[in-house]
């Protein structure tokens, strides 16, 4: 298995680990005369870089396991460190490559395996002018029907100017588990409030919003660049995970439910019977700013 695959189309740069999860270990914009531009943190894939493949489901699930169908399905925490089971397993797992070409590549999990279940898992990445498209698939091997969700985890840089624009109804409130405690409109929290592009706030957030348009905006007004991104229906939720302005980093992670859906109201989880599919898509657009937006992140949010 080779450690590294590159996509390149002239424009920007994909370099995959394929034994990562299938992660993306640096996404660059290739600029005319320029050095490459980090749109993603850079690194191997794992830890705090790039972007994880977020699959059966996305962040943590309490209590053990989850019911569903009459019955338990008991799930044991996968991280040093987490009290509770977390983001599936596709993350930690190798993936084969499967088809490539210059511009192209598909990497391939055969035996996804964590708690009840059982699947097979894709991940096509492309670029296309310069723009990365993503779409993740999951097939039911279990034998028997579960609630599944996908996702998709990019590690952004930040500094002290970076702006975020994303449009959204609510947010969930989180304990210290790291687990939600009910949701209140976005107007309640102004800082939380990123429907006209702001810096990030400078306090811990770690928390869902809903009621997204799947649409956001990141700029980098230090490095010239904006970041479009758009999800396909399905992923109608996003986490954002800012420790502080001192980290180097945020995520801003399209999913598909909320965090710890399959003990709530499972909204967004897709029940899937032995051999159904689900499937999600990403795409991530970059362009150069006009000189004049690049110095200032108020107007460069616009």
């Amino acid at each position: 298995m080779a450690d590294f695959v590159e996509v390149n189309d002239g424009r920007s740069r994909l370099i995959l680990a394929p034994g990562k999860g299938a992660a993306i270990a640096r996404f660059d914009a290739l600029v005319a005369n320029g050095a490459p531009v980090p749109l993603l943190r850079p690194g191997d894939g794992g830890g705090t870089s790039g972007c994880q493949l977020l699959v059966p489901w996305s962040n943590r699930i309490s209590g053990g396991g989850f019911a569903f169908d009459g019955r338990f399905h008991a799930i044991e925490p996968n991280v040093p460190g987490e009290a509770f089971p977390i983001h599936g397993d596709g993350f930690q797992r190798p993936w084969r490559l499967g088809a490539r070409t210059a511009g192209e590549a598909e990497l391939v999990l055969d035996d996804g395996a964590i708690g009840p279940y059982r699947y097979l898992a894709s991940i096509s990445y492309s670029l296309r002018d310069g723009a990365l498209e993503a779409r993740l698939t999951v097939e039911n091997r279990a034998g028997m029907r579960l609630p599944y969700g996908l996702g998709f985890h990019p590690w952004f840089p930040r500094d002290a100017a970076t702006t975020l624009q994303a449009k959204a109804e609510r947010v969930w409130l989180e304990d210290e588990r790291h687990l939600p405690v009910g949701a209140v409109p976005v107007s309640d929290r102004p800082a939380w409030d990123f429907s006209m592009g702001s810096p990030l706030p400078t306090g811990w957030v770690n928390n869902g919003f809903d009621g997204w348009d799947r649409r956001a905006m990141i700029v980098q007004p230090q490095e010239g660049i904006s970041i479009s991104l758009t999800a396909t229906p399905g992923l109608d939720v996003f986490l954002l995970y800012s420790p502080s302005p001192g980290s180097g980093f945020f995520c801003f992670e399209p999913v598909s439910h909320s965090v710890d859906a399959h003990n709530g109201a499972g909204e967004g989880l897709a029940p899937l019977e032995n051999g159904a599919t689900m499937s999600v898509g990403m795409r991530m657009d970059w362009a150069a700013m006009q000189p004049a937006l690049a110095g200032d992140p108020v107007l460069a949010g616009l």
